[in-house]
């Protein structure tokens, strides 16, 4: 849980009514926008399907969450803020509206949580919450001071959401529900575009509009900061600089690259298995970044964290420590721990680009290591739309594990299932898993010293690395 900064506000904010009511309060967002209303004074109840650590995040600040929905956890609220992925027919929901109590969205909320501050978003395809907790990090050690709202706990913030009193706020901007085009953001960082989400947008050519249509929100004085190794934001970039924008690029230089405003040059592994690099603006250096977290993608995400953070004020040299001390947030290669000479980690990765980083990466920080990997896919139309790149993007692995779909908000009938999936991939053969118990057997007793699992992908596949932790000790 994030220290708290300031003493609690016994006013509120008062744009918001005193009593809140979250539906959907163990969601990553939704659970930071409850922190912070608490840490403000307003009495926030909330319920969700299962409870979790951070609905406990919620009760130890004062908060009242309920597992299941149900009428009766309404009470006395007067807000009701309901997550994207709650049905029209939540019985919460229902009965806020036979009262004619307001219902909003996640998005909704945030921005009148954001009121008065210059919003510093960060959006994309991938990298968004390393990108954003970065730059949080970067932006408090550079005493700015800011409100940051996070897609994932940032260890060295203690949490996903911080309540500064700064001019500033720090945003991970979801594209989910078109939730982005809520904010109308000072500084707005795209890291990549590519197609994804399209149970919601159902074309890509949908997804890429929604993401013009954010750009378009950056504040007349603001500026749009996008990834030149991304084709989409990069063409986005330059339709939005044609139409008079003021538009800055950032790039991972290789030898074809074009010259881009912030630059990443001379990459070299360090010994902590990550990368070192120069970062340039306009072509002049500022100086040498060592990170501890792997992967190429890495240095394009702390290059944009610190085109923003410098931007927004912050020294370079403080930004460059920042991104020194910056370990990753969680789930975004966490080291789970080690047992019987196996190293366990556990990785958010449920897009093909995104699993073909953390491939490089953990190549790069585990050389000449076998690498074990079981992947759970994220819904069933994802498997379908994004079916070719799934194909390939295991491609390096010693061996794969395809783990029972997390179905999130999708029946069956949505798309293609995870023993369907496993069947199209064969370099390397992935080997499907129906249950929780059948992957810990095969996979621990697959495992020898040296080896590295990762579990990887966006449901329930973090449970399963404690697990196959746990009985590798027993082994021991």
């Amino acid at each position: 849980m994030m220290v708290r900064l300031r003493p609690r506000s016994e006013g509120g904010t008062p744009s918001i009514p005193r009593r809140v009511h979250l539906v959907g309060a163990g969601g990553i967002h939704m659970s930071a926008i409850g922190q912070i209303l608490l840490e403000r004074g307003h009495e926030v109840t909330g319920s969700d399907l299962e409870l979790s650590e951070y609905t406990e995040r919620l009760r130890a600040l004062g908060g009242t969450v309920y597992q299941g929905h149900a009428i009766a956890n309404l009470g006395r609220a007067e807000l009701i803020v309901a997550t994207a992925a709650a049905k029209s027919q939540n019985p919460e929901i229902l009965e806020a509206q036979r009262r004619g109590l307001p219902v909003i969205t996640r998005a909704e909320m945030v921005q009148r949580l954001l009121e008065g501050r210059k919003v510093l978003a960060v959006a994309g395809t991938h990298g968004k919450t390393t990108t954003s907790s970065m730059l949080a990090l970067m932006a408090v050690r550079g005493g700015l001071d800011p409100l940051a709202l996070l897609g994932g706990d940032a260890r060295e913030l203690g949490g996903n959401a911080r309540d500064g009193q700064g001019e500033f706020a720090v945003v991970e901007a979801d594209e989910y529900a078109e939730a982005f085009l809520q904010y109308h953001p000072h500084l707005a960082l795209i890291t990549n575009i590519e197609a994804d989400h399209l149970d919601y947008y159902g074309t890509e050519e949908r997804y890429v509009q929604a993401f013009a249509r954010f750009a378009e929100r950056v504040t007349a004085e603001g500026t749009l900061i996008v990834c030149a190794d991304s084709p989409g934001a990069l063409a986005l970039g330059d339709a939005r600089r044609s139409a008079g924008a003021r538009v800055e690029r950032y790039s991972v230089v290789s030898s074809s690259s074009e010259p881009a405003d912030w630059e990443a040059t001379a990459l070299r592994v360090n010994d902590l298995g990550a990368f070192d690099f120069t970062a340039s603006l306009h072509g002049g250096e500022l100086g040498r970044v060592s990170l501890r977290v792997p992967g190429r993608h890495n240095v394009a995400n702390a290059l944009g964290a610190l085109a923003v953070a410098m931007r927004a004020g912050v020294d370079f040299h403080r930004a460059a420590l920042a991104a020194a001390e910056f370990t990753g947030a969680r789930r975004r290669f966490d080291l789970v721990g080690d047992a019987a000479g196996v190293t366990v980690v556990d990785d958010y990765s449920h897009h093909p680009t995104e699993v073909r980083a953390l491939v490089s990466a953990a190549r790069q920080r585990y050389a000449g290591r076998r690498i074990v990997v079981c992947f759970q896919p994220h819904t069933y139309s994802r498997s379908v739309y994004l079916l070719e790149g799934f194909k390939h993007c295991f491609e390096g692995l010693d061996a794969l594990y395809v783990l029972r779909t997390y179905a999130a908000r999708e029946e069956p009938t949505a798309g293609m299932d995870a023993q369907a999936l496993a069947a199209e991939i064969t370099d390397p053969p992935a080997t499907y898993v129906d249950s929780f118990e059948e992957a810990e057997e095969r996979i621990t007793a697959d495992l020898a010293p040296g080896d590295v699992f990762i579990t990887v992908g966006a449901g329930s596949v973090t449970e399963l690395g404690p697990r196959v932790l746990a009985k590798l000790g027993a082994r021991a």
